[in-house]
């Protein structure tokens, strides 16, 4: 009897274990599911806004290879390249802030307040106006090695028989001023013309997406989201401990490393293409996290949430372009993603607070 209520026991654990299992996933499936229906939708609107302005009959039209011929040049080699391109880049800059929010074990790790943005963009920066350069490779491959070098610089800093996620952050935070430093200086310095380009790139556009340009996001887009989906196994064991990742057959150190590296490349390619682009790596894998009550961080729900906030942020800009002018969709998610900073900041204080009481 004693054996087989042991048994029994175990059993019933396991299939509760399952039953939660299941159920998070069918949340996360259904979260996701959701907020790409809604990033999809507020992309088609976004079409409908411009200096000439169409019904979402003569979009939904346009896209099916019906309606007139200007129509269809707008849609199709105007406005669509850049509502994919609100989609993709918000969606990899949801995957890389769940990466980095998980690997530090803290909401506040994000690439942007980390430094690695700043990174990419200080090499672009450094290409385009030391160098010259204007090509798509080249400033996708400076922007990666930037973040790269920025990542292995504040990792370096930090390391103190091993790696603390809040002494990562605050480290990555002095390099990041450091780097806008250096960026500001560069700028001064350069011709007026060039200085402007910088400038205006440097808030986050995807205003400037072409097909010539996201082509290229797409393909390695794509890579850097199979890269992710092949390391999440890994990301949710590394969530339980090193030693609980080596017993479950992870190498902490080669998935960690690994990891590091997807995770830059999300903020590396968006920041080539558009410009550096904030908060959204912040704020996505939170939200996400919220709404499926998940324990753990999900890259699909993340990255489904920041496919949804940058194409409102993208329509709010087009709607606000409608009655004042053009915003830079960069400077929207700053000024939105700054607010939920200061609640974020508020919220672990008062934790922290309670915590030691």
């Amino acid at each position: 009897m004693t054996g087989t209520s042991i048994d029994f026991g175990y059993a019933s654990r396991a299939l509760r274990t399952r039953w939660f299992s299941a159920r998070f996933a069918i949340r996360q499936a259904a979260v996701a599911a959701t907020c790409l229906a809604v990033a999809v939708a507020a992309a088609v609107v976004a079409i409908t806004l411009g200096d000439y302005p169409l019904t979402l009959a003569q979009v939904l039209s346009a896209l099916t290879g019906g309606g007139e011929d200007f129509h269809r040049m707008i849609v199709l080699e105007w406005r669509l390249p850049v509502a994919v391109a609100a989609v993709l880049f918000g969606g990899l800059l949801g995957i890389g802030g769940a990466i980095f929010q998980s690997l530090t074990r803290n909401p506040l790790g994000s690439p942007d307040v980390i430094g690695f943005d700043a990174g990419s963009y200080t090499a672009v920066v450094v290409a385009i106006l030391v160098f010259g350069a204007r090509g798509y490779w080249t400033l996708a491959s400076a922007a990666l090695i930037g973040g790269l070098a920025t990542a292995f610089v504040v990792y370096l800093l930090a390391y103190r028989r091993g790696v603390q996620g809040f002494r990562l952050i605050i480290i990555g935070i002095g390099v990041s001023a450091m780097l806008g430093s250096i960026n500001s200086y560069l700028i001064t310095r350069a011709d007026l013309d060039d200085a402007m380009t910088v400038g205006f790139w440097g808030a986050g556009s995807i205003g400037r997406v072409s097909w010539g340009s996201m082509g290229p996001s797409l393909l390695v887009g794509a890579l850097i989201v199979a890269a992710a989906a092949a390391l999440s196994p890994a990301l949710r064991r590394l969530e339980l401990g090193d030693d609980a990742a080596t017993n479950l057959g992870t190498r902490p150190t080669p998935a960690r490393l690994g990891l590091m590296v997807v995770g830059v490349a999300t903020t590396a390619l968006v920041t080539a293409a558009a410009g550096p682009i904030g908060f959204i790596a912040l704020a996505a894998p939170q939200l996400a996290r919220r709404l499926t009550r998940s324990p753990g961080v999900s890259l699909l729900a993340s990255a489904t949430m920041g496919a949804v906030v940058l194409c409102l942020a993208h329509l709010l800009s087009l709607l606000i372009a409608q009655v004042f002018r053009a915003i830079p969709v960069g400077l929207i998610t700053v000024c939105l993603g700054g607010l939920y900073l200061i609640w974020l900041l508020i919220r672990e204080a008062r934790t922290s607070y309670g915590a030691t009481r």
